[in-house]
């Protein structure tokens, strides 16, 4: 599993790119990491096929930001909460990534963050069909990975997809999936937050890295 001290100074010196609001409401989501037999895996959630946005598409946790919300890492953690019953004080904040746009009209910022095995969800399933897990090493899987080129709006868009056994994570989440894997190509072996300052051989196979 990726040394989560590595991690968390990774993404604390991650050089993020700025975007403007122009207006869009904000929104936050949780990029949900875990260890189960000392592999990283990541949390994703199906929406229910009634919702009026990301209907029965894969996410990640979150949603729009509340007026209570006194920061987007708050969002975040709301709605992790809200959506899965997951315990806020059990989540570690490592950092961002790069913001985005969603075609639905936010602007989404994602945290980074491992949470405890998720054994007893509270599944609210008003808005989540189901969850799934992935080890993040067969997410590396260069076999899984597709980019598409789309226009929306006008505008020229390349759209990453990830076809995970059933399922095709795309869109909005694609693209964080692909960047937290770019970021973590090189990310050195540990036990959570005991792996100390040194590098150790990389946690990446596949082909990816040597």
């Amino acid at each position: 599993m990726i040394d989560r001290h590595w991690l968390h100074q990774r993404l604390q010196g991650f050089p993020r790119k700025p975007i403007p609001h122009a207006g869009l409401r904000r929104a936050a989501v949780l990029v949900p990491l875990f260890s189960r037999d000392d592999e990283d895996h990541l949390l994703f959630t199906v929406r229910t096929a009634h919702l009026n946005h990301h209907a029965g598409e894969i996410s990640f946790p979150g949603g729009g930001q509340d007026d209570g919300d006194t920061d987007l890492w708050a969002t975040a953690l709301r709605e992790a909460e809200e959506e899965l019953g997951i315990d806020s004080e059990r989540v570690v904040l490592h950092g961002r990534l790069d913001d985005f746009y969603s075609i639905h009209g936010y602007h989404v910022t994602p945290f980074v963050a491992t949470i405890p095995a998720p054994h007893q969800l509270k599944i609210d399933h008003f808005e989540i069909e189901e969850v799934f897990t992935a080890p993040l090493e067969q997410l590396r899987d260069p076999a899984i990975h597709h980019v598409e080129d789309w226009v929306h709006k006008g505008r020229d868009l390349l759209v990453d997809f990830y076809d995970y056994q059933r399922y095709r994570i795309w869109g909005l989440t694609g693209a964080i999936l692909r960047q937290l894997l770019e970021e973590t190509v090189d990310a050195p072996c540990g036990a959570g937050w005991t792996g100390g300052h040194a590098r150790q051989p990389a946690c990446v196979h596949r082909g990816v890295r040597s």
